[in-house]
């Protein structure tokens, strides 16, 4: 049994910050890559940051400069640090693993950014 267990999301105004983070319990090996989806409400998911095995990242850019990916590899641990929030970015946020073949999702944890 593996599972991706979210947390750190809540309510923030504009220009704060929120760090998410994500650990995955279990027998979990040969992970490829971790990082975070967001999908706002009637619309589709998308990539917010993606760190993997060998340590690149990749981020949309519409977070770039303001959002910082971060893995600690001992704890099986993904954390997302969302700096300088913008309204835009309230959506549910997902932890996502790829394990092997296989593709990890966590149940979401709530971001809202108020004006």
């Amino acid at each position: 049994q593996v599972q991706l267990v979210e947390s750190g999301g809540g309510l923030v105004q504009a220009g704060g910050s929120l760090r998410l983070s994500c650990a995955a319990s279990g027998s979990i090996f040969s992970i490829n890559a971790m990082g975070w989806y967001r999908q706002a409400p009637g619309k589709q998911r998308e990539l917010v940051a993606i760190v993997t095995s060998s340590s690149r990242t990749n981020y949309a850019d519409s977070v770039k400069g303001r959002f910082t990916i971060s893995r600690d590899n001992a704890k099986k641990t993904v954390y997302l640090q969302m700096n300088s929030l913008k309204p835009d970015d309230t959506a549910v946020y997902f932890c996502y693993v790829q394990w092997g073949m296989r593709d990890l999702w966590g149940q979401g944890t709530q971001v809202t950014v108020s004006s």
